[in-house]
């Protein structure tokens, strides 16, 4: 599985730490931008999230020209459209995304459509259609989670078709990523949990997928070490800001890894069961994960086996026998799952969500089999074999 030749990209400028929101205003200024908008949702503006990022704009003398705080958990090209309003009729001059995977994506979507003109997001979708930069854009990421905030992607949901549009691009790439501590401190038990497995398939699908190259590697097995290590400490203590600034932190460093290494069966399945079922995205993440793992298996057996080390430790590693190693891997994410599970009913099968049928099984294994992350799994996914995984998902 080694690659002869490979790209890595991430000129994100990465700001982290107890501090990082209060260089909002010197950012932006670098970029010489003057009139910025925040894209947030409601429930980040409720926990009070807007209030130290406002506080450090003010500051500085930044005024925040417009805040949109309506973007949906999926969000559509109806609202892009919205927002990209707004932002001319305000004649705002830069982005500041506050929020989750949904808000991060609708601030990417909205740049395009202010910075390229015009108001129908669907011409851009797909990969390479956008050619020139984009308008200043800071991310400040209220999950550890998604790793939006590094990504070149965005995905919104054509309502009307009932459809997922990809959008790709270098030039969606933020300017800066603000990985602050405070903004996840008010996360609920379930989303921590679900964001953190999210970051997790991330690292684990970069790692064992095709395009895997040694510097994703890094980026990845540094996640998964991370989120071993804190996502039970944050659920047991959710105020302990130094292992919440560690899943902040492995996110980032998952989304890096796997915007240059790619995905695989478990987002093409994960993706499908959002548009269907309308599943958030992480929980699709946790669930399908040791699923999708074992059907790979004598596929990804050296490096999922590698895993092994960042999952459990070098004591557990050493004692397992190298043949058994893959196994032992699976069988940690399964007992994370479980643990998760107890602590907040985070299902760990399609029967648990209580949100799909099982007569919807098939429509899923179809629309998964269009995604483009089936290009990148290691193994060739025919679709008797997505219906057989989803089968064993389902209970």
């Amino acid at each position: 599985m080694t690659n002869q030749y490979y790209e890595f990209f991430c000129p994100v400028k990465v700001i982290a730490g107890k501090a990082a929101l209060e260089h909002i205003p010197y950012e932006l200024t670098g970029l010489g931008a003057k009139r910025p908008m925040i894209v947030t949702d409601k429930g980040v503006r409720a926990a009070g999230l807007l209030d130290p990022v406002l506080a450090a704009c003010e500051e500085s003398g930044l005024e925040i020209i417009s805040i949109y705080d309506d973007v949906p958990p999926d969000s559509s090209t109806g609202v892009v459209k919205d927002i990209a309003g707004i932002y001319r009729r305000e004649k705002c001059d830069s982005l500041i995304a506050v929020g989750g995977g949904s808000a991060i994506d609708t601030a990417k979507a909205v740049n395009i459509l202010v910075s390229e003109g015009g108001d129908d997001i669907a011409k851009y979708s797909g990969a390479g259609v956008i050619k020139h930069p984009l308008k200043p854009f800071l991310v400040v990421p209220t999950t550890a989670g998604t790793g939006s905030e590094v990504t070149s992607v965005a995905v919104i949901t054509d309502t009307a078709k009932s459809v997922k549009l990809p959008f790709t691009s270098s030039f969606l790439l933020p300017n800066a990523a603000v990985i602050d501590p405070r903004m996840t401190l008010t996360l609920p038990p379930h989303i921590t949990a679900a964001t953190a497995m999210d970051a997790m398939t991330h690292a684990t699908e970069a790692f064992t997928c095709m395009a895997k190259n040694p510097l994703s590697d890094a980026y990845a097995t540094a996640a998964i070490k991370k989120i071993s290590k804190s996502l039970l400490k944050v659920m047991d203590n959710p105020k302990d800001r130094d292992n919440r600034l560690e899943l902040a932190q492995a996110s980032t460093m998952a989304g890096i890894a796997f915007s240059n290494s790619m995905v695989g069966l478990v987002h093409a399945l994960g993706h499908a069961t959002g548009a269907i079922c309308h599943l958030p995205h992480g929980l699709c993440m946790s669930l399908y994960l040791p699923y999708v793992l074992e059907y790979n298996l004598e596929t990804i057996r050296e490096p999922l086996g590698e895993l092994l080390l960042y999952l459990e430790g070098p004591e557990v590693y050493s004692s397992t026998p190298a043949s058994r190693r893959a196994e032992a891997s699976i069988s940690a994410l399964r007992k994370l799952r479980d643990e998760l599970y107890k602590r907040c009913k985070l299902p760990r099968t399609l029967k648990e969500t209580g949100s799909v049928e099982e007569h919807q099984l098939d429509t899923i294994a179809e629309l998964a089999m269009d995604d483009g992350s089936m290009m990148f799994n290691p193994k060739e996914v025919t679709l008797e074999d997505a219906r057989a995984v989803l089968k064993t998902a389902w209970a």
